[in-house]
């Protein structure tokens, strides 16, 4: 058996911190469009129904998306 030197440990954990770092940047940035988007369908007015049912099913999965995150 070969052993881990404390050092290749250490940078190791380093690693996997800055792997877990720039995963959560990700899914900030991914919440942020989401939450971006659903402003902007909210925003959205408009008396056709068929623009409207539209808006309805686009927010629907905006919104599942965000709670996907959690």
């Amino acid at each position: 058996m070969s052993e881990v030197s404390p050092k290749a440990t250490q940078e190791n954990g380093e690693a996997l911190k800055k792997i877990a770092a720039a995963e959560k940047a990700v899914i900030a940035r991914r919440r942020q469009a989401l939450e971006l988007q659903r402003e902007h369908i909210l925003a959205q007015r408009t008396s056709n129904t068929h623009r409207r049912a539209a808006l309805a099913a686009a927010l629907e999965q905006v919104e599942a998306q965000l709670t996907a995150l959690d």
